[in-house]
């Protein structure tokens, strides 16, 4: 079964060419090592920051586009991995082997199949 590891992150997570980011980026390409290791199929990436983001929303035919995040958060969607696992006890393992996790939170979902 495919599992998708939505990365959540605040304020307090490293970023780009500041402190703590070098240390971080390690610990991404060993968990990519450790995710290779099980044998299975996994893809990831990063995203860009919320300030880059742009909404769409069709309401009464009406298409509305809006910069920015739908709502204020301190908590944003910062990448994701989708991986398989033979359950979820060993899909709830890998997520706690984001690296990020110890700034904001991982969201594991299935990938619903169609």
């Amino acid at each position: 079964m495919r599992y998708m590891l939505i990365i959540h992150n605040d304020e307090t997570h490293p970023v780009p060419g500041g402190p703590g980011w070098d240390d971080l980026m390690a610990g991404y390409a060993a968990f990519s090592e450790q995710l290779a290791s099980f044998g299975k199929p996994f893809s990831g990436d990063p995203l860009a920051g919320p300030d880059t983001a742009t909404t769409v929303r069709v309401r009464e035919g009406e298409t509305l586009i809006v910069d920015g995040p739908f709502a204020e958060t301190k908590e944003w969607m910062s990448g994701y991995f989708i991986i398989e696992a033979d359950g979820l006890d060993q899909v709830l393992a890998a997520a706690a082997m984001v690296p990020s996790a110890k700034y904001g939170s991982v969201e594991v979902r299935p990938v619903a199949e169609m």
